[in-house]
């Protein structure tokens, strides 16, 4: 069940790092990601929230619909965006409705300095082609790890909470697909940090 929603403004203020933001669209590939997954979403990003800057979302996508905050550039596959205008984004432009996951636990500077690492190491990465995206995700159900040369969103949020030590490394990244950041699969973070219920975002509507 997701708490009362909260509206984009106020959701883009209370975003602190670690924090998951889900979403679910309408489209074709949307509903095949669904349905392959058997998720109830099928996207998910992270929250950059660092010092005074404005909280940023960390994600893979196939467009380039924004200029990456790290590179300065549009780019395709890994990117950083500034969370309000990729959240507008994905609503408007992609019909997408979105929750965010509140991380429980305090974040410290080992934790940032880790997530820093991640960022300059995958920033740009790739997306899988469609193909290789099933492939990395069946190779995670039998618990073998892909190369990261290519990378999908949950594999993204997963290799950044494991670096960061807040996700155990039993698994492999591509074990993971967007549902397993939703409540219902009880997702077993690293002791003291938990993920809080899903709270629906209440985004401006989209025109037309």
């Amino acid at each position: 069940m997701t708490r009362a929603a909260l509206t984009l403004a106020d959701a883009v203020t209370a975003a602190s790092t670690g924090d998951l933001w889900l979403f679910r669209g309408r489209s074709l590939a949307d509903r095949a990601i669904r349905a392959a997954t058997n998720s109830p979403v099928n996207h998910v990003g992270l929250v950059v929230a660092l010092d005074d800057l404005p909280p940023l979302l960390w994600h893979a996508e196939i467009g380039r619909s924004l200029p990456d905050v790290w590179s300065g550039e549009r780019q395709r596959g890994v990117q950083l965006h500034q969370l309000a205008e990729a959240v507008t984004t994905w609503n408007e432009r992609y019909r997408q409705r979105a929750w965010v996951r509140q991380l429980e636990g305090t974040i410290e500077r080992h934790h940032e300095d880790r997530l820093m690492e991640v960022i300059d190491r995958f920033d740009g990465r790739p997306f899988p082609t469609s193909a290789g995206l099933v492939r990395q995700w069946v190779n995670g159900r039998f618990r073998r790890s892909s190369s990261l040369e290519t990378i999908y969103c949950a594999e993204l949020v997963a290799v950044t909470y494991q670096h960061m030590g807040l996700l155990p490394k039993r698994r492999p990244a591509s074990w993971y697909d967007p549902g397993r950041f939703w409540s219902g699969d009880r997702i077993g973070l690293v002791p003291p940090f938990a993920l809080a219920g899903e709270i629906a975002v209440s985004a401006p509507p989209a025109d037309g």
